[in-house]
């Protein structure tokens, strides 16, 4: 397996994800190093303008294959592509999600259900097209980017919470499935508030969009916690100062916590922005709402 600076062999990586946020981001950072990029999300036009991006930083390729994580096959179309195109795929960074706000009574089950499919079935999905062939190169490594909503629970983001908790299981899963490979990594990024377009694309049914909880992190910083990831392997890593310490609170002292992050959350994580239910991209992506940065400040 090459290295992720070999100029010699440039790595051939797949972001899903990578029309929008910490996937383009991530696109953009794996170019400059030369990689040889495969493109996946639902929107084609986002896809070629993250591609341009992609190319005009270094990539050595970039191509575009628009799939939904949650259908199996075009995932596995997806990464058949890459091996031919490449003779190898070397590594793999699923980021792709779907957000929602409201309470469990008043989400929409279908909503629920999908903000849950994405996360889950999803990274099923891209799991089972990618360890094959890493088991048959004897090496890869799978990066999946979960969230401090892994470890930590929130009101109004029950589908996400219980979305990425699962997300995160599964993960811990497939480190124990390919320990019999000592070339294959699999390896889960956390990070807490990012300025992404994901909080107002998302769905909502508690009267405003969401915004990302301070500190707010950029999409090219926790890009750069993924890329430190391929250099280094390790199961969890924490793309967000405070994660450790928030983590704690929810474990150590759960009263306290259920006291604090109701009020917490309404003053830091709604826009208040006064919008009327809606479904947001969580079934069909919104070109037009894709971009790598927010609309927030970040550090």
């Amino acid at each position: 397996m090459p290295t992720p600076t070999d100029p010699e062999r440039p790595q051939t990586v797949l972001v899903t994800g990578a029309s929008s946020g910490i996937g383009r981001a991530t696109a953009v950072q794996l170019a400059g190093r030369g990689a040889r990029l495969v493109l996946v999300a639902r929107a084609r036009e986002s896809l070629e303008e993250a591609a341009a991006e992609a190319l005009a930083a270094g990539a050595g390729a970039a191509l575009v294959r628009p799939a939904d994580v949650t259908d199996p096959d075009a995932v596995q179309a997806a990464v058949d592509d890459a091996v031919t195109e490449f003779g190898g795929l070397d590594v793999v960074v699923h980021s792709a999600q779907v957000m929602a706000y409201g309470r469990i009574e008043d989400l929409p089950c279908e909503v629920y259900e999908q903000v849950v499919d994405v996360s889950l079935h999803g990274t099923a999905n891209v799991a089972r097209a990618v360890l094959p062939v890493f088991r048959t190169q004897g090496a890869g490594h799978l990066v999946v980017v979960n969230s401090l909503l892994g470890n930590i629970a929130a009101p109004l983001m029950g589908s996400y919470v219980t979305a990425k908790w699962g997300q995160l299981g599964l993960i811990r899963v497939l480190q124990q499935e390919t320990r019999d490979e000592p070339g294959i990594s699999v390896s889960a990024v956390q990070p807490g508030g990012v300025d992404t377009p994901i909080y107002f694309q998302g769905a909502t049914w508690t009267g405003s969009t969401g915004r990302p909880p301070p500190p707010v992190y950029s999409p090219q910083r926790v890009a750069r916690a993924v890329l430190s990831t391929l250099d280094r392997p390790r199961r969890v890593v924490q793309a967000g100062l405070f994660n450790p310490l928030i983590t704690l609170g929810f474990r150590l002292v759960p009263g306290v916590f259920d006291v604090l992050v109701g009020p917490l959350f309404q003053r830091m994580a709604v826009a208040n922005d006064d919008v009327p239910p809606t479904e947001g991209n969580v079934f069909e992506s919104n070109p037009a709402g894709n971009a790598t940065e927010g609309r927030w400040r970040s550090i």
